[in-house]
C-alpha cells in the first residue's frame, strides 16, 4: 500500500512541472518543450508502477502469501516456515518445466500447511524431523534457500 501511494505522489509531481511550464509560457520553447517531454515520461513511468502496484493490491495476492493463520514471517532473505515435515513428494514434470515437491508441515495443533517447491526435495527435508525453512518466490515459483532442523 505504501509503494502504492509513493507511485501516485512521484507520479503527479512530474505533471505539476508541466503545469507550471504552461502557466509561465515556455511551452513552445525547444528547453521547454523537451523538459515537458521529460516530466511527461518520468510521469508515465511511475504511473505505470501504481498502476501495477493497485492491481497487485487489488487481487489481494499479499493476502495469499502470508495467511494471518499460519505461524510464517518474512525476513530479508525470504519466506520462513517452521514446523515438523510431515510427507514430501515429488513430481516430475515435462521437458521445460520445473519439476516441484509437494511438503506438508504440521505445526502443533495449527492446521497444516502445504507448501510446494521447485526441485526435489526428498532429502532436504526428511520426513519427521522439525525444520525451519526459508523460501523464496523466483520466477512464479518457490525455491528453497535454507534449512535448520531443531
Amino acid at each position: 500500500m505504501i509503494l502504492l501511494l509513493i507511485s501516485v505522489a512521484l507520479t503527479l509531481l512530474p505533471l505539476l512541472g508541466v503545469i507550471g511550464i504552461a502557466a509561465f509560457g515556455s511551452l513552445t520553447t525547444v528547453d521547454g518543450l523537451f523538459m515537458s517531454l521529460i516530466l511527461l515520461t518520468i510521469s508515465a513511468t511511475f504511473g505505470m508502477r501504481a498502476f501495477l502496484e493497485f492491481r497487485v493490491w487489488r487481487s489481494g495476492f499479499y493476502h495469499h502469501i502470508l495467511p494471518a493463520r499460519q505461524a510464517s514471517t518474512i525476513s530479508f532473505a525470504g519466506r520462513i516456515q517452521k514446523g515438523k515435515v510431515e510427507s514430501v513428494e515429488f513430481f516430475e514434470s515435462h521437458v521445460g518445466q520445473p519439476n516441484k515437491s509437494i511438503v506438508t508441515l504440521s505445526n502443533g495443533g495449527a492446521p497444516a500447511q502445504i507448501l510446494v517447491l521447485e526441485g526435489d526435495m526428498r532429502n532436504a527435508l526428511p520426513t519427521g524431523r522439525k525444520v525451519e525453512i526459508t523460501l523464496r518466490k523466483m520466477s512464479g515459483y518457490n525455491v528453497l534457500l535454507d534449512v535448520s532442523y531443531s
